[in-house]
């Protein structure tokens, strides 16, 4: 067992990163750290500046949109060498000798998207052996490549809509062949980067010049680029939660997002800037739908392997069928975020949330699991 300081189990938010999703980690941590109970945890925070420094932060770092601006981490803090094999992370001030920040138990990272969400960070911890909130390696990485987290869905039986990758060597050599495949899935459709997360980059196409700017657009964010047949549906989200047992995990209520008619698709702007969505919890649903919808999310959950929260968005179509759109490994945090308010309505508060992740984390061995 690690050492606790004052038997307090020490636990690191690291929020920030560089990558575009930067401010909305900011805003996750924020409220962590305001729910987190310092009687019982030690708390230390941690930024990753946009150009890749770790620096000590302090609680009254700006985590929320003030005048339009979104937040970021302040790089004049203390900056901090990454966690070695100790578990401990040693601050660098300037001109002076380093001084341990102590052991640190769990690291609760607050990160999405690249560098961050897709197993980066998670591979580096794994490394030093450290403890951290939320799902490993693999489950990290192909949660955050939508590619091949349709291909492991599907594979799991679950139904996923059609689509079509489109790689960058595909799209430099081969625009044609692109074209032609694409218009097999049908008019309209959503062009999205295939490794980036809070619907940055992601543009609808209902013909083929629309389609080569939302190309173009999507590899601005990565080379590689999702293009999926449009499915006429409610959008209908569902949490899941690792049990602290042996029990499997647990699926919230479904809730549905109502989107602002001022948007065509649930975007960025809808969900971080202004209220142009709601959520409501539980979603109308027939009983029988809401509980297969649950146990598809729990079935999503493991294909993945999952571990700590996710979130697994669906459509349900005018048909009445399911169909699985993704899976978010470290769905947005914020105590207004879908995944803590559907856990909310479900029995959990946002404070018994956060101490339920870091017990989880606290519980499982480092190494293979």
């Amino acid at each position: 067992m690690s050492h606790q300081h004052e038997s307090r189990p020490r636990v690191a938010v690291v929020f920030g990163g560089r990558n575009s999703e930067h401010a909305v980690s900011l805003m996750g941590a924020g409220s962590v750290l305001s729910a987190i109970d310092r009687s019982k945890y030690d708390v230390v925070p941690i930024g990753i500046a946009p150009d890749g420094r770790w620096v000590l932060a302090s609680d009254d770092q700006r985590f929320e949109i003030e005048g339009g601006e979104l937040p970021a981490v302040d790089a004049s803090g203390t900056s901090l060498a990454l966690p070695s094999d100790s578990g401990s992370i040693v601050a660098l001030d300037a001109g002076r000798i380093p001084g341990s920040l102590g052991q640190v138990d769990v690291v609760f990272p607050m990160l999405h998207g690249p560098y961050g969400e897709d197993g980066t960070i998670q591979g580096l911890l794994e490394m030093a052996g450290v403890r951290y909130v939320g799902s490993g390696v693999l489950a990290s990485a192909v949660g955050m490549d939508k590619a091949y987290m349709k291909a492991l869905l599907a594979a799991a039986g679950l139904p996923v809509g059609p689509y079509v990758v489109v790689r960058d060597r595909d799209w430099r050599l081969d625009r044609e062949r692109v074209m032609k495949d694409v218009e097999v899935l049908g008019w309209p459709v959503f062009v999205k980067p295939s490794r980036a997360g809070s619907s940055q980059g992601i543009s609808r196409a209902g013909d083929f010049e629309e389609l080569e700017r939302a190309i173009e657009l999507a590899r601005e964010h990565d080379p590689k680029v999702l293009v999926e047949a449009a499915i006429e549906g409610r959008e209908i989200e569902c949490a899941v939660l690792e049990s602290l047992g042996d029990e499997p995990p647990a699926a919230s209520h479904p809730g549905e997002v109502l989107v602002n008619e001022n948007h065509e698709f649930f975007d960025f702007s809808a969900k971080y800037i202004g209220s142009d969505m709601s959520l409501a919890v539980p979603a109308d649903l027939p009983e029988a739908v809401s509980e297969e919808l649950r146990q598809m999310a729990v079935r999503a959950f493991e294909a993945l392997g999952c571990e700590g929260l996710s979130r697994v968005d669906f459509f349900y179509t005018p048909a009445g069928g399911l169909v699985l759109n993704e899976i978010n490994t470290m769905p947005g945090f914020t105590a207004m975020s879908v995944a803590p308010q559907l856990w909310a309505a479900s029995g959990v508060s946002y404070a018994e949330l956060v101490d339920r992740l870091i017990q989880l984390a606290l519980n499982r061995p480092v190494g293979l699991r």
